[in-house]
This record gives C-alpha cells, structure tokens and sequence, in this order.
C-alpha cells in the first residue's frame, strides 16, 4: 500500500527547500571569506596559491555550487508514497560502515568516506541541541507520537552527502574540495544550526507539539543488553573497547583489504614505522588482529568462559596473521571460520546452566588446547578443529526444523492462493450485498478451504470435473451469497428450503478438510441459520432493514497466514497473540491516519523485520528463550526461529510485528559476533582518519 505524507510534513520538506535557497549561499559567502583569509595568513608560498587558487574556482563555482547542492538535497528527500525505510535508505550511514562495505570501494570512496565523516562530525557538534527538538517536531508531522530520528529526512548526514555529490557532479581538483571541505566546515555546522531553528520556529507556528522520547524497559532486567552499534566507544568490564591506536586508519585498512601494499621482506623489523614493504602489512594486521579479538572477547553477549577461552586464541591467530596478513577478511579461511562457528553457538547459551552448555564449553576447551601448541601446520590443526566442532548438533539444524520448513513453505503457499481466491470472490456482482459475517467467512475461512482443494488436486481449478471439491466448494458461492440476502431469500421461500440442506453438509466439508475449529465454525453457522430463518418468516410487504446479526468471530485480518492445528504443532507456532492483537468492541474514534499507512511507514513495504541469521530473546510463559531466525519464506510471511534445545518455533508476519511491538521479543545480534568486531575495526580506523 503507497504511503501518503501528511500535507505539513510535506509542506515543511517545501519551506527546507525554500530555506536552502537562502542559508547556501551564505554558507559559500563564508566559505569564501574563510579561504582569503587562510591565502593571507599562509607562510608557506605553496599554501598561499592553493588557498589562492581554491578562492579562485569558488568564485567561478559559487552559482553552480549552490544549484547543484540544493537539487542533491530535493533528490535526497523522500518522495510521495516511500515509507520511512525508504527515506533512510537513501544515505549511507558512516556509523555503521563495516568492513565488507571497505573493501568494495575504491580509492576516492575512500578518501571521500573520510572527507566526509570529518565535516559531519563538525556539523553534528553544532547543531547537537536543535537537532533533538526538530526531530521531535517532524516526527510528530509524520504522524508518530515517540521521536525517530532517521524519521527526518533533513539530518546531517544527509545534508554533508547531498553537498558531496554536489561537488563530485563538477569534477573540480581533489585538493581544493579538501580546502573547501576544511575551511568551509565550522561555518556549515553554524548555517545548518540557523537551518534547524527555523524550521522548528516555523514548525512550531503550525501548531505542531513535538513527539516524545521514551525510556523503553527490558522485559527482564537480568538479560544483559544487546551490543551497540559496532565500534562506538563504550566500556565494557572495565576495558575500553575501541581505544584508538594511530597506525589503523581507513586508507591503510582499505590496502591492506585489497592487497595493495607491498610485501617485500621476510621479517617484521621496525613495527611498521617504515610504512612500507612486509613490516607494514604484517603490523597492520597484527592489529586488526588485536583490535577484533578485543572487541569479541568483550563483547557481554557470550558467557565469561567463552570469552575467556577465546582470548587465549589471540597468539594463535596473530601466527596466522605473519603467514596470511588477510586472512581475517576471508570468509573461507579457516581461522574466520572456526571463530564463527565457536561465537555461533556460543551466542545460543545465556547461562552455564543452560542444557549442554558445559558439553559446549569442554569442546571449545580442547579445542584451543590444540591450537595453543606450538609447531607447525597451523592452518591444517584450524581445519581440524573446525570440523570437529561442526560435528557438534547445531540446533538450527535439529531434524524437526526440516519437517518445520517443508510446513511452512504449504502454509505460505496455501495461503497466497487463499488471497487470489478471496479476489476472485469480491470480484463477484453479488458479493458487495452479502452480509459482513458471510463476506468475511468467504475470504477468510472459505478461502483456505478452496485453496487447500486447489492445491491437492494440483490444478488452478477450471478444469476439475464437477464433482472435485475445489469446483464444489466454489459452486456453492452462488446459494450462499443469495440465501443470506433476507431481501432476496424472503421472496422465494421454497429455494431456500431447498438448498439449505446441502450447502450447509459442504460447508461443514470443506471446513472439516482444512480442520478448522469446531468452535469457531459453529458461531458462523449460528450467524448464517439466524439469516436464513429471518428470511424464511418474514413476508415480503414486511421488509424492513434488519440488524446484522453481532458476530465478532472470523474477524480476522484476510492477509494474515492460517494454519491448521496440525501444521501449527508441527512448526511450534505461537497462537496465544490472539487475545492480544482482537480489538475489543468499544467506542473509538476514527483514526487521522489509516493504521496500515502507519505500518507501512515503520517497516518499509517490503522490508523484512529482520533477517535470516538473527539471535533474539522471545518471551513465552513469561520466561525468555533464546533463539535464532533460521528461516524466513519466500514472500516473507512465515518466519521460523530454533532454540539451542532444537525447539521450533513460528510467527507469521503480523505476530512476528506484534512481539516486536509489545516487547516480547528482543533482538539480540543480528550479525555474527566477528562480522560485529570485524565492523568496529572499520569504524576504528575511520574514527582514526579523522583525527589523523
């Protein structure tokens, strides 16, 4: 479904643009000042020309600049129907680069990478205090009532990109968009800090009060809290995770990813201060080598005895670092992959005490044992204890998770016919007439009974022979749809009493061939006899408009997956999110806004919730277990998470929605432990460029 934005957050993304007409060339008036008065207190003859120079093509550029800047910016803002997701996808964010990201860029990303990351960081400390009240403002005009931050379109990050792709699209020489860059970066942050006040003084006009910040409350204050963001700097037992070390920077990073520096040379003599040859490259990785081990090894997600034992690895590893410099970035190295599958499983315990956590912890024992010895063969004793551990059950690959995904993928499949036929079904002249209960009945239910018939006879269903249940199933639509009309039925009492009889055994069939409860069709059928009984005792010359009959069952959302009792213990599928997620029948008021624009805006049309790979505590019978998303279907509609004992359990989309929202499940990792510490490496060194 298109999401619609509100007309005032529309109208404030208008008075931004209008507003940029005005703070840009300002901002390229300073810049210009800043740069003469750099040319006149430059002693270097050399600096004098560049800065000379780099006021010179401003002057020539300044119209340009400013046109090119603010049409980045209109292309940067969201556009009518994208959802939040879509608007915060359209920048990179620095703060979550990560290493895969590194090593696909080239030179220039580079370099740009950390042009850009040393303005933003000037601008962010200049309008730190605005920032937060206008994203509150704006966020209230996309209809939230808590503050988002990535809700708003305007931030930082978006307005230093929008302003780099501006002078990327005019080719002007390296070296002088450095000088813009650095002479122009504390009058930027001053412009934009004017920028941000006001649009939130003209928000505030509109009448518009600002949305919320909410504290939110962990379940259960004893599950430690999930990791932050990868490389942000924090203490965690009493040791700093990301203490800067000088030599990493990005650029030396990005070499060493994609093999650029030189290797000659056998030994590591002068710890890389030669900053060439075999004693750069070996240094270099030594540390990025104690930088992940670092930051795994304090990474308060794995139990004290693992991350203890893990530690001891670190000389281990350093060895493999003076033989193989990259093998950290080498998904295939054995090394990578045996600290993947110890901090994998590792991430499956949230005490000692959990069942076969101390069968797990004696083999990672024995296993750095063994790696631990000195001699030779490093690379062939890591392939060895590799697939030893591997030996071990996973429990993503427990034996009932097959059967659980073969289910699933039915219940997917069933339930994507359902929706074609519940179309086939509106599209029909005499569905619009039939009561509520019935049309929601043919959509819902009846829809998965048809599906069900359609999918054993392997066939769409027009070429059935007539006595095949799926055609039966359908034929039934047309008494059905006219002996619940009391206008219709009331007039023709003899057909009424006709074909009452055997609709009602193929009704009570088809429900029986899906399993659906008895307790449920009977309110249905209690709904429908009511209908027909009206009709038949009411004359025609007393037609009057009659009450539908209340019927708050088969109320359920049509495009949310069924399954069948059976399928639903096969999968372990969470059903006590009913009595949470029915309204109760109370008087409401109309909502400004349609409930599914909001969710559409929050998640993203298509967007999963998460993805595959994902750890999370999910709350059942007040008690968190820990678990992995091991799988979601092909149309993202059925997600299925393992517990560390081989349990299974199952969600569809709009329960899975529902945990999130109420706070019944917690991500815990969405990465793997060392794609995490291997991240905050690459946020090191581009915490270290910039200081550099």
């Amino acid at each position: 479904m298109p999401t619609t934005h509100s007309p005032l957050f529309e109208a404030c993304l208008q008075q931004a643009l209008v507003q940029s007409r005005e703070w840009v060339p300002r901002w390229l008036s300073k810049l210009s000042e800043s740069l003469q008065i750099k040319e006149a207190a430059a002693f270097n003859a050399q600096d004098k020309h560049q800065y000379h120079q780099s006021h010179k093509v401003l002057a020539s550029y300044r119209d340009l600049v400013a046109a090119r800047f603010i049409e980045m910016l209109a292309t940067a803002l969201p556009q009518e129907g994208a959802g939040l997701s879509d608007a915060a996808g359209k920048v990179r964010r620095l703060d979550h680069l990560s290493l895969d990201d590194l090593e696909l860029m080239d030179d220039h990303q580079v370099h740009e990478t950390v042009e850009q990351g040393r303005v933003l960081q000037i601008v962010k400390m200049a309008v730190d205090e605005e920032l937060v009240a206008f994203n509150a403002l704006l966020s209230r005009t996309r209809g939230l009532s808590v503050v988002r931050p990535d809700a708003n379109p305007l931030r930082p990050d978006v307005l230093v990109q929008s302003l780099m792709k501006a002078l990327d699209s005019l080719h002007v020489d390296a070296a002088i968009r450095s000088h813009w860059f650095h002479c122009g970066a504390v009058a930027l942050g001053q412009e934009v800090l004017q920028f941000y006040r006001d649009l939130s003084g003209w928000l505030a006009q509109q009448g518009v009060q600002p949305a919320g910040y909410v504290v939110t409350q962990l379940p259960d204050p004893k599950v430690p809290p999930a990791r932050p963001a990868a490389g942000e700097a924090q203490v965690m037992a009493g040791r700093r995770v990301d203490a800067p070390d000088e030599l990493l920077t990005l650029d030396h990073l990005h070499h060493l990813l994609v093999g650029n520096l030189e290797e000659s040379g056998a030994q590591v003599t002068d710890q890389g201060v030669s900053g060439s040859g075999n004693a750069m490259v070996k240094t270099l990785a030594a540390e990025v080598v104690s930088l992940m081990m670092r930051n795994i090894t304090d990474d308060v997600r794995l139990l004290t005895p693992i991350r203890d034992m893990l530690g001891t690895l670190k000389p281990a590893l350093l060895q493999m670092a003076r033989n193989d410099p990259r093998f950290f970035a080498d998904r295939q190295n054995p090394a990578r992959r045996l600290l993947e599958a110890i901090t994998e499983r590792a991430m499956a315990f949230t005490s000692e005490q959990d069942p076969g956590f101390t069968a797990f912890a004696e083999l990672v024992r024995e296993s750095v044992g063994v790696l631990q010895s000195d001699g030779p063969q490093m690379k062939e004793r890591l392939e060895r204890q590799f697939a030893r551990l591997k030996q071990v059950a996973n429990p993503a690959m427990a034996p009932t998770r097959g059967q659980a995904v073969q289910t699933l993928v039915k219940v997917e499949q069933r339930n994507l016919l359902a929706q074609r036929v519940a179309s086939e079904m509106e599209a029909r002249n005499d569905f619009a007439r039939a009561p509520g209960v019935v049309r929601r009945f043919l959509t819902g239910p009846w829809a998965q009974v048809v599906a069900q018939a359609r999918l054993e006879a392997n066939a769409p269903g027009i070429d059935l022979p007539e006595d095949a249940p799926a055609q039966r199933y359908m034929a039934i639509l047309p008494d059905l749809l006219w002996s619940s009309q009391l206008a219709l039925a009331s007039r023709n009492r003899p057909r009424l009493i006709k074909v009452i009889p055997p609709m009602l055994r193929t009704l009570r069939e088809g429900l029986d061939s899906i399993d659906y409860p008895r307790t449920q069709s009977e309110s249905f059928f209690q709904a429908l006899m009511g209908l027909h009984e009206a009709a038949y005792k009411t004359q025609h010359r007393e037609l009057s408009v009659q009450p539908e009959p209340e019927v708050s069952v088969l109320d359920d959302d049509a495009d949310d997956a069924w399954l069948r009792p059976e399928e639903a213990k096969e999968t372990g599928f969470m059903d006590d999110l009913e009595s949470t997620t029915q309204p109760a029948f109370e008087e409401t008021q109309p909502m400004s806004r349609d409930w599914q624009d909001i969710r559409t805006e929050s998640e993203g049309s298509s967007a999963l919730p998460m993805s595959v790979g994902t750890w999370v505590d999910l709350w059942r019978e007040d008690r968190a277990v820990r678990c992995q998303l091991t799988w979601a279907s092909p149309h993202g509609t059925m997600f299925l998470f393992n517990a560390v004992n081989g349990q299974s359990i199952s969600l569809t989309r709009r329960g899975l929605n529902h945990v999130l929202e109420t706070g019944r499940l917690r991500v815990v990792a969405r990465h793997g432990t060392v794609d995490d510490a291997l991240d905050a490496v690459a946020r090191q060194a581009w915490i270290n460029s910039m200081k550099a």
